[in-house]
This record gives C-alpha cells, structure tokens and sequence, in this order.
C-alpha cells in the first residue's frame, strides 16, 4: 500500500489537472507561453502518474484494468476478474 500522503498529493494533482484544463489548451492553442508558465506546475497533465487504484502502487501499472500487475495477478487467480485465467500450453 502506498503512503496516504502520497496518495492525497496524487488527488491533489488531479484535481489541479482538471481545474486548468481548459485554460490551458486556450493558452496552448494561443502560443502564448509566458501566461502557461504563470499556471501551476502541477496543472500538468504530465505530473500525473499512473497508480494502482486498489493498492497505490506506481509501477507495473496495467492500464487497460487500472490496477498494478501484482494485484491483477491475485484477482486473476482468485477469479475476481471475468474472462482472465492462467495460461497453460
């Protein structure tokens, strides 16, 4: 499990992504470069990372599931996920 901070700076961010979202791309779309760096840093949507929605884990990140390998490997097994079973050849 990842730290609660970490996770609620994550949120934080998000959050920030979403709010300047369109004013960004006006900038953007405006070319006017001076006003982008007035905005926040972590109105970036390249700041975000990809975690693991169950656990926080940030790296093994099956984006077509939302969740880390390790977790999706439990559920797979345990069944949790339709349509995924373990491979035998």
């Amino acid at each position: 499990m990842a730290k609660k901070s970490v996770e609620a700076r994550q949120r934080k961010r998000e959050a920030l992504v979403a709010k300047f979202a369109e004013k960004r791309a006006a900038l953007k779309a405006a070319g006017d470069y001076q006003a982008l760096d007035t905005l926040p840093k972590n109105a970036s949507p390249v700041r975000l990372k990809n975690r693991c929605q169950l656990t926080g884990r940030p790296k093994g990140y099956m984006r077509y599931f939302g969740i880390s390998r390790v977790t999706f490997r439990d559920m797979a097994l345990a069944g949790k996920i339709p349509g995924v079973k373990k491979a035998s050849w």
